[in-house]
C-alpha cells in the first residue's frame, strides 16, 4: 500500500507542477469505504492521515476500532447525509463534505453546539446538474453559504462535487474549471474564506484526479487506486 500511496503522491506533484501550483496545497483523501480498519491502519503507517467514509454506521465501527490513532487522523464524511444521521456524523467526523441544504446545515449546527464543538463542512455542488447526484445548483450556492454564515457551530470551508460520468476528458475539465471559478466567486463575495489552506475544492477521484489538480482541486478523493477494487 505504501508504494500505491507514493505513486499517487508523485502523480499529484507532477499535475501540480504542470499547473504551476504548489503540490503542498493538495490533500489526498483516502476513501476507505467497504475496506477494513486494518487497511486504514496500514495506510496510516505509510504516512496517510486523511480518510473519507461514505456510510456513517460503517465508519463509526471503524473509527472506534482505530481509537488509539483517532487524534492523528482527519476523518471526512463524503456520502449523502440524512438528517437523522447528523448527530453521529458530527460526533465522529472532523469535516462533512456533503452539506447540500440549509436544513441539513442547521441540524449539523445544532448537534455540534450540543457537543461543544465547531465542525467544518464543504457545500456539495451539483456542477453538472445530474439528476442522479446530490448537491445544490450553482445558482443556489450563495443562499446556502449565507445561511451557514449565520450559524454558530458549523463553518463552511469550501466546495465539493461529484461530476456526472463522462468519457470525455474535456467535459470533466470543464466541470472542474467551473468549480474553481465558482469557489473564486464565493471568495470574492466573502462567503468563503480567502486564506489559502482554509478554503477547499474537493473534486476528482482515482480516474481523473490529475485533471482535478490541474484545474484547482485542493482535496482529491482516492479509493480504488489506493485500496484496490471494492468487492
Amino acid at each position: 500500500m505504501c508504494s500505491r500511496l507514493d505513486d499517487i503522491k508523485t502523480r499529484v506533484q507532477a499535475a501540480a507542477l504542470r499547473a504551476g501550483r504548489d503540490a503542498s496545497e493538495v490533500n489526498i483523501l483516502a476513501v476507505s469505504k467497504k475496506k477494513p480498519a486494518s487497511m486504514v491502519r496500514e495506510l496510516f503507517q505509510c504516512g496517510q492521515q486523511w480518510f473519507g467514509e461514505n456510510y456513517v454506521q460503517e465508519a463509526v465501527v471503524k473509527i472506534d476500532e482505530l481509537a488509539d490513532i483517532r487524534h492523528e487522523i482527519q476523518w471526512h464524511f463524503i456520502g449523502h447525509l440524512q438528517r437523522n444521521k447528523a448527530k453521529l456524523a458530527v460526533q465522529y467526523f472532523d469535516c462533512i463534505e456533503t452539506v447540500d441544504s440549509l436544513k441539513l446545515a442547521r441540524a449539523i449546527d445544532r448537534h455540534a453546539g450540543n457537543l461543544g464543538k465547531t465542525i467544518d463542512c464543504l457545500c456539495q455542488v451539483n456542477i453538472g446538474m445530474d439528476q442522479a447526484k446530490s448537491g445544490v445548483a450553482p445558482s443556489e450556492l450563495p443562499e446556502l453559504l449565507s445561511g451557514i454564515r449565520e450559524l454558530q457551530s458549523i463553518r463552511a470551508r469550501g466546495l465539493m462535487t461529484i461530476h456526472p460520468w463522462s468519457s470525455s476528458k474535456d467535459d470533466v475539465r470543464r466541470w472542474f474549471r467551473q468549480m474553481r471559478e465558482l469557489r473564486d466567486d464565493m471568495v470574492s463575495q466573502a462567503l468563503l474564506p480567502a486564506e489559502k489552506g482554509f478554503c477547499h475544492i474537493s473534486m476528482g477521484m482515482s480516474g481523473d484526479f490529475e485533471e482535478a489538480v490541474e484545474e484547482g482541486a485542493t482535496i482529491v478523493r482516492i479509493g480504488t487506486a489506493l485500496f484496490g477494487p471494492r468487492e
